[in-house]
């Protein structure tokens, strides 16, 4: 949805409300796009705030205490010649 910046002052809230139920809203002045208005998660997303990949996965759980197991049968044979 468009707003004319007097309306976008005069229905500020109404504004607001929009940006939360329908997404991003343009202001107009004499008819030319001079902002928009989005929401503040959209927003960080956006600009990036937020920890770097390296950072995220660094941050999880520490793998050090995970035990793998493996079946003590020998692994299964196959036949190359029949699988083609």
């Amino acid at each position: 949805m468009q707003w004319q910046v007097q309306d976008a002052k005069q229905r500020f809230s109404e504004l607001l409300r929009n940006v939360v139920s329908e997404g991003p809203q343009v202001v107009t002045r004499h008819g030319e796009a001079i902002a928009v208005v989005i929401d503040i998660a959209e927003y960080r997303r956006l600009k990036g705030d937020g920890p770097d990949l390296k950072s995220y996965l660094r941050s999880g759980p520490d793998f050090d205490d995970l035990v793998f197991s493996r079946s003590p049968r020998p692994p299964r044979n196959i036949d190359w010649a029949e699988a083609r």
